[in-house]
């Protein structure tokens, strides 16, 4: 991968914050938008773009009689993030290389 090549999905800082986020598990939506900071409405709408771009799952269920959404990174998240930070370190070393 490089530069010219990372996934639309990492030029968000709220995305790269949910995906890191979820890197250690899942999280419940109340979790994510303590960790982000975000407002309800734009979490919503970047996790559903990362989950149409296969990047999360999500869950919902009931737990002491209340709605729970959960998310889940997926397989492609994880490798895809994975190779963004190798890209990033990357660049790094290249840089530093150079001067």
């Amino acid at each position: 991968m490089d530069i010219n090549s990372i996934p639309d999905i990492f030029q968000s800082k709220l995305r790269i914050a949910v995906i890191s986020s979820l890197l250690t598990g899942e999280k419940t939506f109340r979790e994510l938008k303590d960790i982000t900071g975000a407002t309800d409405g734009n979490l919503s709408v970047q996790i559903s773009k990362m989950e149409n771009e296969g990047y999360v799952t999500v869950r919902k269920d009931f737990f002491n009689n209340k709605p729970r959404t959960r998310y889940n990174l997926t397989g492609k998240g994880r490798k895809e993030f994975t190779d963004y930070v190798n890209t990033l370190e990357n660049i790094l070393k290249q840089y530093k290389a150079d001067k």
